[in-house]
């Protein structure tokens, strides 16, 4: 009988270790399982194909760009080499670049017809793959667009229609053993375009070029046989064409759309549309930004630009010459006050700023005269 009862205990006792034992395996077992899920989660950033890993990453460049470019892709796919050495430009902000701002600022330049779209791809391909290699490089490239593209706009007026802060810059790296590969290319991201919110398709923004055309063709058709006349018929011609707009609220007012067919504008679209204007005609000129101290002594943003006659820079303030007037009369003197001005003068209430946004590149403007054309 105690041996009976002594085989019973030792049967329980038995299970009970097994039991414990298997417990505690499965404990281990799911414990295991689940640290092998946090380190290889599902949705893992690499993507591995055929023995190439590819990573996507994006930039975003300072003060111009305002979100992070968020599309992204698989990116193995060959890279597309593109060359813009045959592209020849001869601008005045665009001399001051580097190397590397300048092949994106001719990239914007190649594709001019092409970014009308609002939504093509400029491809800049593996141009930038010894930078990007650096620690650095990404940086870099960030602050060569930058600037590239605050030189294209403010060389190019008659791209009126562009958003810079709906165009982002994409570098997608590819790895194939220890070969990486960049390729770089600009586009709207997720935006439904990088157009301004004025215009949404390739049809409307040729319909606005061709009035604004139609304007300048007229303006052209008048030419006078000097220069000094060619500047002042421009000035003048916006002077009285433009109604200084003092709602900041119209559409289009910073551009050469609204100030010459609109016939509204702020100082930016005086002042851009007397540079497109300058330009129809070959004379130099350049849009000069800064602060403006107004009749009031109170400081403000303001745009005018610079101008070249007979060898020597003088600024034209268009805009200051416009003044609004509740009679519809402006005085002779008013209306040159600020036309063909050196240093002596313009520098009492004008004060330009070399930076066209916080943080970014320093500009050079020519050197104006000390003295006022005579």
């Amino acid at each position: 009988m105690k041996n009976k009862i002594a085989g019973v205990i030792m049967t329980i006792i038995i299970v009970l270790i097994i039991g414990v034992f298997s417990l505690f395996g499965m404990l281990l077992w799911n414990e295991l399982k689940r640290m092998e899920t946090a380190v290889q989660p599902e949705n893992a950033v690499t993507i591995f194909s055929e023995g190439e890993e590819t990573v996507k990453k994006d930039i975003k460049t300072p003060q111009i760009i305002e979100n992070p470019f968020e599309n992204i892709k698989d990116g193995n796919q060959q890279v597309n080499e593109v060359d813009y050495s045959n592209i020849s430009v001869d601008r005045y902000f665009y001399n001051q670049l580097e190397v590397e701002s300048k092949t994106i600022y001719k990239a914007f330049e190649s594709n001019k017809e092409n970014m009308k779209t609002g939504t093509y791809k400029i491809e800049l391909g593996s141009s930038f793959s010894d930078l990007l290699s650096k620690e650095d490089g990404q940086d870099q490239l960030g602050k060569y667009y930058q600037s590239a593209i605050e030189a294209y706009t403010y060389d190019n007026p008659d791209v009126f229609y562009l958003s810079p802060n709906k165009m982002y810059l994409n570098i997608e790296t590819t790895t194939k053993g220890k070969k990486v590969t960049y390729s770089v290319y600009i586009d709207n991201g997720k935006e439904a375009n990088y157009l301004i919110d004025e215009f949404s398709s390739k049809e409307q923004i040729e319909e606005a070029i061709q009035k604004i055309e139609e304007e300048k063709n007229y303006i052209l058709q008048n030419r006078r046989a000097n220069t000094y006349d060619n500047i002042k018929m421009v000035h003048d011609y916006l002077v009285d064409k433009i109604e200084y707009d003092t709602t900041v609220s119209k559409a289009n007012i910073y551009n050469i759309y609204g100030a010459m067919v609109k016939g509204e504008a702020v100082c930016e679209g005086y002042a851009r549309s007397f540079k497109y204007l300058m330009d129809a005609f070959d004379i130099p000129c350049t849009l000069v930004i800064g602060k403006g101290r107004n009749s009031e002594g109170q400081t403000e943003n303001h745009a005018w630009n610079y101008v070249q006659l007979s060898n020597k820079w003088y600024a034209v303030d268009a805009t200051w010459d416009d003044p609004v007037s509740s009679t519809g009369w402006v005085s002779q003197s008013s209306k040159y006050r600020y036309f063909l001005k050196g240093s002596n003068d313009m520098a009492k209430d004008h004060t330009p700023s070399s930076q066209f946004t916080e943080g970014g590149r320093v500009f050079r403007y020519p050197p104006i005269s000390s003295g006022n054309y005579e």
